[in-house]
């Protein structure tokens, strides 16, 4: 049995994005993932959408929203997977298994920094990656499950 679609967009962010603001802000700006959070719910009141917004420094914890995202019929889903983008087969897994789109974000361009982060396994199953504008990152894609 299918689930209906919803207008809620899951945003998931994994570790240390509960730093935002303290952490490194010549590389990921000054905006708390409050201020974030703020933006894209006026932004999702504009485009009809709701915003699910949450954060956890625990793997297994994304990987349940992402299959959470999918048994609620969420219209997507925004992942910011942090350091977990460059390491993490059970994400890319994972998004594999649902039907939900996920866009990846970052803050930051990875490809730009260290050649680590170059490679993104998120990526490679997700259906679009915004990353390089900062907060302004996760407004564009929001803007892109807009016109899904």
């Amino acid at each position: 049995m299918s689930v209906p679609i919803t207008d809620t967009v899951y945003v998931l962010n994994g570790p240390n994005l509960n730093l935002l603001g303290l952490r490194e802000p010549e590389i990921y700006g000054s905006d708390t993932l409050d201020d974030i959070a703020g933006m894209l719910e006026d932004r999702a009141r504009e485009l009809g959408l709701e915003v699910d917004m949450r954060q956890s420094n625990h793997e297994g914890h994304l990987i349940d929203w992402l299959h959470e995202a999918q048994a609620e019929g969420a219209r997507a889903v925004l992942l910011n997977a942090g350091g977990y983008t460059h390491t993490s087969v059970a994400l890319h897994d994972a998004i594999l298994s649902i039907r939900t789109p996920v866009i990846e974000v970052h803050l930051s361009d990875p490809r730009q920094r260290e050649e680590f982060r170059h490679h993104s396994y998120v990526g490679l199953a997700a259906v679009k990656t915004v990353e390089g504008h900062g907060a302004k990152s996760y407004l564009i894609a929001l803007d892109a499950v807009a016109e899904f």
